[in-house]
């Protein structure tokens, strides 16, 4: 179901907190575009901030040391099913693939993170759920 976008409504999107300049990438396209991120530590950091914001998207690193990516991704499912996510992991096997379909993973994006790749996924979530070419070049 496609929801458009107010031109006056604010875009949130909630990322896993990581050991790298993760947090500044992220910035350098979500800036310029006027979208706001969100960085959460914990599982339970993500619930709270699911559940006092409107979050567009969350983007979360299956191999962050404070968060278990795939349990996380498990737990926002239960109450916020519809919410899409992008997942980030250092090792895509079929594993990793298969519990990303079963939970509805918008899409699995290898690490590190090709930026260019990222607005293009971004880009496609964005056009498909909200009918908005927020990330388009």
């Amino acid at each position: 179901m496609v929801s458009n976008l107010s031109e006056f409504e604010e875009i949130n999107v909630l990322a896993s907190e990581a050991n790298w300049a993760w947090p500044e990438a992220l910035r350098y396209i979500f800036r310029p575009r006027d979208v706001n991120l969100l960085v959460a530590e914990s599982v339970n950091e993500f619930v709270n901030v699911i559940e006092q914001k409107r979050i567009h998207t969350t983007i979360v690193d299956i191999d962050s040391e404070k968060l278990n990516g795939l349990a996380t991704i498990k737990i926002i499912r239960m109450n916020y099913p519809l919410l899409p996510c992008i997942l980030l992991t250092s090792a895509a096997g079929e594993a990793v693939l298969s519990k990303a379909l079963r939970l509805d993973v918008f899409s699995v994006i290898d690490k590190p993170v090709d930026m260019s790749i990222l607005r293009e996924q971004l880009n496609r979530l964005f056009m498909k759920k909200y009918n908005s070419n927020i990330f388009a070049e």
